[in-house]
């Protein structure tokens, strides 16, 4: 089944200073044994202005769970998620999922 690894920044303290990091940490994703595809999104601000419930997302596609198990163990997720740790001055959480097409 394909599986996707979500990597989930939380609002940064310094949102510029993110921003001019970020396109560093895509190219990491990028470089991940594997991957099929890739989807980046950036969560809409909210209009009364309070904090969005996340900032950012990066969604890394494999064609199993196992394919994405055996990704995470690589120098190459070693480096994306020392950068993501370091990033996220805001938090960040990682989840493995089941891509479900149709329910």
């Amino acid at each position: 089944m394909d599986t996707k690894i979500t990597v989930i920044y939380d609002n940064p303290v310094d949102p510029e200073a993110f921003e001019s990091a970020y396109p560093d940490q895509v190219k990491l994703a990028r470089d991940m044994p594997g991957l099929q595809r890739i989807e980046t999104a950036k969560v809409w601000p909210k209009e009364d202005g309070s904090p969005t419930p996340a900032y950012r997302f990066i969604d890394m596609y494999f064609s199993d769970y196992a394919a994405a198990s055996k990704a995470v163990t690589t120098e190459q997720a070693s480096r994306l998620f020392a950068s993501v740790t370091e990033l996220a001055t805001g938090g960040v959480r990682i989840t493995f999922a089941e891509v479900c097409e149709d329910v």
